[in-house]
């Protein structure tokens, strides 16, 4: 019965997403987009894949490739449901342009709304919950919605980008495949995926930004459960460094307001673990808020962390 749930809510999903695959395509101030549409997976509703390609490529090639979620976010506000927008193009030309980072392309992979908690949602520390807090994560809502519109699967969302999505860009693009030249990035649960995804796969991706990171879990400042599972999680599992890089920041402001005394702790572990300047930062950024406009703001310091220029 729960597997044929699941696969219920994978078609009803899958034809929702469906409904955007033909969605114009933004507009940038920087390069150019192309879209796989309703990218199709064994794993996960298909959705869209914008991928972004600086002005003058191929010609740098091979280039560094830097897989963000929420794609829909990154170019163009006018497709926002909120009209904000990363300026992932804008931000990502100028380094390029300046010499700041090495060259590189975006992929920007869609949210699967109402799916994004279940898939970004790492699946490793939801395993940490007893079967009776698990059964009451299913039960949250956020406003009308159920906040996980179905099981947790980030480890079926991972196997999406890796094993499906990543051989299909290293194959159509000018991109070197190795972990060196592989980044991954996002905010707010983006950045709990993110870091899912540079510990579950460290031989594919190398570099690591968690921007605003969603340490609460849920819906709430206080729910310790979650947000216990979610450390034990880090410190069980995050691996040691390395070669690989990560990158984390808060604000102070809305509901980077719950994250700097969980940040903390989290940037505890990670020092107990060896992490230090040379493949660590964690950044605070006072007045920040928990939005686009304010990762914008300040997208340059990731994006050079993760990928700067060549030696």
């Amino acid at each position: 019965m729960a597997t044929t749930m699941r696969m219920m809510r994978f078609a009803a999903l899958t034809l929702l997403l469906s409904t955007n695959a033909m969605a114009e395509l933004p507009k940038v101030g920087s390069g150019r987009v192309e879209r796989l549409e309703a990218f199709a997976s064994q794993f996960v509703a298909a959705r869209n894949v914008d991928i972004w390609l600086p002005d003058g490529y191929p010609a740098q090639a091979p280039y560094a490739v830097l897989y963000m979620h929420d794609g829909q976010l990154l170019f163009d506000p006018a497709h926002t449901w909120n009209g904000l927008e990363w300026r992932a193009d804008e931000v990502a030309g100028e380094l390029i342009r300046s010499g700041k980072s090495r060259p590189f392309i975006i992929v920007g992979v869609w949210n699967a709304e109402p799916a994004r908690h279940s898939e970004y949602f790492p699946q490793r520390a939801f395993e940490l919950l007893d079967s009776a807090e698990q059964a009451r994560m299913y039960t949250l809502k956020r406003g009308e919605q159920l906040l996980f519109a179905g099981p947790v699967d980030s480890d079926d969302y991972l196997k999406f980008l890796v094993t499906e999505l990543k051989p299909h860009v290293d194959q159509h693009y000018a991109v070197a495949p190795g972990p060196g030249q592989t980044a991954i990035m996002g905010s707010s649960m983006g950045g709990l995926i993110s870091m899912y995804a540079l510990a579950q796969y460290p031989q594919v991706f190398g570099a690591a930004a968690c921007l605003s990171t969603h340490w609460a879990g849920t819906v709430t400042a206080d729910d310790r459960p979650v947000q216990e599972a979610l450390l034990a999680w880090v410190d069980q599992f995050f691996p040691a460094p390395r070669g690989q890089r990560i990158y984390m920041d808060r604000g102070d402001q809305t509901l980077d307001a719950w994250y700097p005394a969980l940040q903390t702790r989290v940037d505890a572990l990670l020092r107990g673990k060896g992490y230090d300047r040379s493949n660590w930062l964690s950044l605070a950024f006072a007045g920040a808020e928990h939005s686009e406009k304010s990762w914008a703001a300040r997208l340059q310091v990731p994006m050079q962390f993760l990928l700067p220029p060549q030696p």
